[in-house]
């Protein structure tokens, strides 16, 4: 309190000024003790980079983090994997980031280490909701762990206590490739930063699939940047081993338009649809634009699958990258090149760059030449021959 008054002093009043005496105001009370929170309800510490007003802390999933809080321990077991199980007298959650259909990412703190936690809330009942929840967490959790690459989220821990499933990521602090692409504006990437952000994609895709895995929902919303501006993919959550694919999983899956023709028409697809949906982000790199802009998604969907319609070219990017581009995103996917190709391709045109020459696409043409030859001739092959192909 500001000590304003003297005995016999002018004070000013809402009704002017007098020259009465104002009596000292009386003492403020003492503050109350601090009080000391019990150590069984979840905390969010108070940190200034944390906004806990975004926190949904009036409804029913911190309700539920409270209760996970007070009753979980980490289990221990025998098949190796307890060591990923969260330990949540070490978990601190921040403000909420990011927004799914079943879930809630949150930045936290692990360990004093910067985490991004995803929420997945589930139905206490059994139901076919349920059980398509938990398939999809399992599957995500066990592909992250299994996916061990610098070009790929790394999985720190994970929890699956029902009514809230918990994975906790290596936190990346500059946000998706979306975000990025629309602070930076129409056509401004230099052609230096679209091949050096495209190989990290492409690397990473490329580990991804040689682990027999299709990511089936692979977009600029769910490639992120670390501090370094280098690529991670993430959101594992409706990818599938491809051998595995098959019944419900087979279904369509993904987001409209990133979606492969194929993809949207549910017939049977393989890796390729990965490749397609790469080529829509490789777009993106070259003009930082939504694809199939002023379309709904589902008219982008079937304008690609029923018009075979693709995003305009950027007019100023190298004819090189064009012709990879149109080769990502063939209606046929068996003129789609593969990843393995891909990361050759753009290595390529990456020194090209380096030293100072001009890309060429020849050696993508070559390798388009191979591909379809190798396509052809597997018609001529018997079933269980011997001659070995690579396509």
């Amino acid at each position: 309190m500001f000590e304003l008054f003297r005995s016999g002093r002018k004070n000013k009043t809402d009704k002017g000024i007098t020259n009465q005496p104002v009596s000292p105001p009386s003492p403020s009370p003492p503050p109350p003790p601090p009080v000391v929170a019990s150590r069984r309800k979840f905390q969010i510490p108070v940190m200034d980079n944390f906004k806990k007003k975004r926190l949904d802390s009036l409804d029913s999933w911190t309700s539920r983090l409270e209760q996970l809080h007070a009753t979980y321990r980490p289990r221990s077991s025998d098949d190796g994997n307890d060591r990923w199980e969260a330990d949540f007298s070490q978990l601190f959650i921040g403000n909420k980031f990011a927004t799914g259909t079943d879930s809630r990412i949150y930045r936290g703190i692990y360990k004093n280490t910067a985490v991004a936690v995803k929420l997945i809330k589930v139905s206490e009942q059994e139901d076919e909701n349920r059980e398509r929840l938990e398939e999809q967490f399992d599957s995500e959790v066990n592909l992250l762990i299994k996916l061990s690459h610098p070009n790929v989220v790394q999985i720190i821990a994970a929890c699956r206590k029902p009514p809230v499933y918990f994975i906790i990521t290596e936190y990346m602090s500059q946000g998706t490739l979306k975000m990025y692409l629309h602070e930076k504006g129409p056509y401004s990437l230099t052609m230096e930063i679209v091949l050096r952000l495209a190989l990290d994609i492409s690397r990473g895709m490329k580990h991804i699939h040689s682990l027999g895995v299709i990511h089936r929902d692979l977009k600029s919303d769910n490639l992120l940047l670390n501090d370094e501006m280098r690529v991670k993919i993430g959101d594992f959550g409706t990818s599938c081993i491809a051998n595995e694919c098959r019944g419900n999983k087979c279904k369509m899956a993904g987001t409209y338009r990133w979606m492969a023709p194929e993809m949207f028409k549910e017939k049977v697809y393989t890796k390729k649809v990965d490749i397609y949906s790469f080529g829509i982000v490789l777009w993106e790199l070259t003009t930082a634009l939504i694809p199939f802009q002023g379309m709904t998604p589902i008219q982008a969907a079937y304008a690609a699958c029923e018009k075979d319609m693709r995003p305009k070219l950027a007019t100023n990017c190298s004819p090189a990258i064009n012709k990879l581009i149109e080769n990502c995103w063939a209606a046929n996917p068996a003129k789609r090149l593969a990843f393995t190709d891909i990361v050759s391709i753009l290595e390529m045109y990456e020194d090209c760059l380096n030293k100072g020459v001009p890309l060429t696409s020849s050696y993508s043409d070559q390798l388009q030449t191979e591909v379809s030859f190798s396509d052809r001739l597997k018609g001529f092959i018997l079933p269980g021959s011997s001659i070995p192909l690579h396509a």
